[in-house]
């Protein structure tokens, strides 16, 4: 097993990245190219990005996690085994852990903690082949929106999807659920453009597809209804399919 550890940036952010990662060609595009905002902030678009990873080298599976998330020691040796289940794509919920040390001196006493389930997707994991066929529009990262774009397109993309949520896999300190809303206008900028993108993916939408569709109707429909990447809309909208055109 051979990790990468590979940086996508923009030239004047090229002399923070650590000498350990592999960097890839510049950055192009950011959501300025794609929008009106009166508050300029130069945010990267996550499609540009993973463009970069998938094509610059030669991975099967690519990851693209929060940069707030850290990892178990055992990280990669689970992981591995996960995908040699078959799986091609995973998500995988990380643990809140108290800020009594934030220190890299302190990892072994922060391993230690037993942390809170987090309910929102921060780190991704899925096989290269799934790239060419996902719709990520111009979502840029930093921004509301993202997690659920990127987790609906994984859903109902891959061949065989896992999702795990409570497991000691990957750590976050601080025990905050959701962050700070980015401005408004980033905020309907991003919105605007996952609706553009689950209309393009509307052909493969299934509600078999999503998370706990093994449960009873009305257990699924309440486990997804409070699920912040799983509208309830959308989920309504695919059970009806799944009633009465029977897909």
């Amino acid at each position: 097993m051979e990790i990468e550890l590979i940086a996508a940036t923009y030239p004047e952010d090229e002399k923070i990245v650590p000498e350990y990662f592999k960097k890839t060609s510049f950055l192009k595009e950011s959501v300025l190219d794609h929008g009106d905002f009166h508050q300029r902030i130069k945010l990267p678009l996550i499609r540009e990005i993973l463009e970069k990873a998938v094509n610059e080298n030669l991975a099967d599976f690519i990851i693209y996690s929060n940069v707030d998330v850290g990892l178990y020691p055992d990280f990669y040796i689970r992981l591995a085994k996960l995908l040699d289940q078959g799986h091609d794509a995973l998500i995988i919920n990380r643990k809140r852990i108290e800020p009594l040390f934030t220190d890299v001196k302190d990892l072994d006493k922060i391993f230690q903690q037993d942390g809170k389930s987090h309910p929102g997707f921060d780190c991704f994991v899925f096989h290269r082949s799934i790239f060419s066929t996902m719709e990520l529009g111009n979502i840029s990262i930093g921004v509301p929106f993202i997690e659920i774009s990127f987790s609906q397109n994984l859903f109902h993309l891959a061949r065989s999807f896992k999702l795990i949520e409570t497991d000691n896999y990957t750590f976050h300190i601080g025990m905050e659920i959701f962050k700070k809303r980015a401005p408004k206008e980033y905020f309907e900028y991003n919105k605007k453009e996952f609706r553009k993108l689950i209309k393009k993916l509307d052909p493969v939408l299934k509600s078999k597809n999503l998370p706990y569709s093994d449960r009873w109707l009305f257990s699924r429909l309440i486990k997804q209804g409070l699920h912040p990447c799983i509208p309830i809309k959308l989920a309504l909208k695919l059970e009806w399919r799944r009633v009465f055109k029977k897909y």
